[in-house]
């Protein structure tokens, strides 16, 4: 299928498609007019990008994931990835709270501010 389709079935857009290709997330074959075509594999893959994607996992580590994928997407991840997304897991966390923590002080300056109004 041409990325047009490809685009419709996966709910990601056509200049997605081609970033995911340029960073070689994905390798659609081509037809005899250099159209990409898209295979059934190529779609299932996609999905498993976008999944990881909105887990908040960085292009750099899903490059790094994609090929311990197995063809069903749930995963045949050896010991160092499963440690690397711990890793970001963690991160992440730690970033929440420290934005949590500011907007918690930012609170108390507008009440402060404010006194006896919400914030």
């Amino acid at each position: 299928m041409q990325i047009g389709e490809a685009s419709r079935i996966t709910g990601v857009s056509t200049r997605s498609l081609r970033h995911y290709e340029e960073e070689g997330l994905i390798v659609p074959g081509r037809c005899a007019n250099g159209y990409r075509d898209y295979c059934q594999g190529t779609i299932d893959r996609v999905a498993t990008i976008r999944s990881l994607l909105e887990s908040g996992l960085p292009v750099r580590l899903i490059k790094e994931l994609l090929p311990h994928f197995a063809s069903n997407g749930t995963g045949d991840l050896c010991t160092r990835f499963v440690h690397e997304v711990r890793d970001y897991r963690d991160r992440l966390a730690a970033r929440i709270a420290d934005l949590s923590a500011q907007q918690e002080a930012l609170d108390d300056f507008l009440t402060g501010a404010h006194p006896g109004r919400d914030a």
